[in-house]
């Protein structure tokens, strides 16, 4: 097919934290600021004169300096977080909004503070709690963080407006955002899509570490380019995958499953479309920030959740997403250490295998996993195996 006009900028984009637009953002006298978490809303770090982050470690090296600090059983997302943020990476940011969500993010929100790896006079690094149970005083109890410890905070240190008027302004311009990538992910649905997973994935993360005002001008044009291109006469991939698990945000991961042959049709993984990428429904009857915590809770899809419901939800939407997208298999991975997604995997990718009948392939990986012969090796005898599946389901015919 030919190239994405705008391909080669996103990528440039994704190369560093402070990237180009994030730059054009602060030189307009706009508030920076990160967070790690889905349990962060996105859309309140979009109020008016602020922009949100969501943070990466872009061509991670080595995390000797991290390691130090935390220890080798740490996931190395963190790890990777705490070594940028010591050579000076987050720098450029006004905030940092955390959640209780997870014991070794706790840890990199830690260090931040502890370190002062950020000394600008009203930087903040705020921690949020979050419930373990959707239920009605759970979120009203989420609302109150979010008031209290968050939109407070950046009130205070520098005179934000997070009236409900501003929030809503701000899911406007979110909703815009979702509706963009939620159309071009269902064009992966076709059975000769005009458009690549690892293309998809290089715009969904542009849209979570851009300023949403500068990046959307782009999605805009590339959502058209892409409703005009012409797909190559036959599919390129061998089979197609759903991709299941804990947070990937290193497109080269994508393309290294793809380069083996599986094109990834489906995301349903921290940092990726689903959730995140979902219209948030807002009504006249209540205040903003009720509906969106309300939205947050019931859409994330977050392994820290162990209610009951909350994990059928996980199963039922890893089996409808791959059967709308015509998945042949779903690869459930998880990185290193990460405790919450280490026991969901582990369950739930034999649950899916011999319950529900999906050929599944399970996998830990680290975070930079783009050299990673082994991973390789396993994603080639994956597709093969797809491939053998549908040999066999078709009588012998491909």
């Amino acid at each position: 097919m030919r190239d994405l006009k705008h391909l080669i900028y996103f990528e440039n984009l994704l190369d560093n934290a402070d990237n180009e637009l994030v730059e054009q953002a602060k030189a307009e006298g706009k508030l920076a600021i990160g967070y790690t978490c889905f349990h962060i809303p996105e859309v309140l770090l979009n109020v008016p004169g602020c922009f949100s982050v969501r943070l990466r470690a872009p061509r991670t090296g080595s995390i000797d300096i991290a390691t130090y600090y935390m220890s080798n059983y740490t996931c190395e997302f963190a790890r990777s977080l705490v070594e940028r943020g010591i050579e000076g990476g987050f720098n450029f940011l006004d905030g940092l909004a955390g959640v209780d969500a997870c014991s070794m993010m706790n840890r990199f929100y830690e260090h931040f503070e502890l370190l002062k790896m950020n000394e600008k006079p009203n930087f903040f690094v705020t921690h949020t709690d979050m419930p373990y149970k959707v239920e009605d005083y759970s979120v009203r109890h989420y609302v109150k963080q979010m008031r209290v410890r968050l939109l407070d905070v950046m009130t205070k240190n520098y005179g934000v407006d997070t009236s409900d008027e501003a929030i809503r302004k701000a899911v406007a311009e979110h909703n815009e955002v979702c509706r963009i990538i939620t159309e071009i992910g269902q064009m992966r649905k076709a059975e000769n899509p005009v458009i690549t997973g690892y293309e998809f994935h290089v715009l969904n993360l542009v849209s979570y570490t851009c300023p949403k005002h500068l990046i959307l001008p782009y999605l805009r044009e590339t959502l058209e380019e892409l409703k005009e291109r012409k797909p190559d006469p036959k599919p390129w991939y061998r089979a197609r995958v759903a991709m299941v698990g804990s947070e990937i945000d290193d497109p080269s991961l994508t393309k290294m499953l793809e380069d083996c042959g599986a094109m990834v049709v489906v995301d349903r993984y921290c940092y990726g479309s689903t959730p995140g990428r979902e219209v948030i429904e807002l009504n006249d009857d209540e205040p903003a920030l009720e509906q969106i915590c309300r939205h947050y809770m019931k859409v994330s899809e977050c392994a820290r959740y162990i209610a009951d419901e909350k994990v059928q939800q996980r199963r039922d939407t890893a089996d409808r997403l791959a059967r709308e997208y015509n998945a042949d298999g779903i690869i459930y991975e998880q990185m290193k250490f990460c405790d919450f997604w280490g026991f969901e995997r582990a369950l739930v990718s034999h649950i899916m295998s011999t319950e529900m009948g999906w050929p599944v392939l399970s996998i830990d990986r680290p975070y930079n996993a783009k050299s990673s012969g082994q991973l390789r090796t396993r994603f080639q005898a994956f597709v093969e195996s797809l491939e053998i599946k549908r040999i066999q389901k078709n009588g012998g015919k491909n």
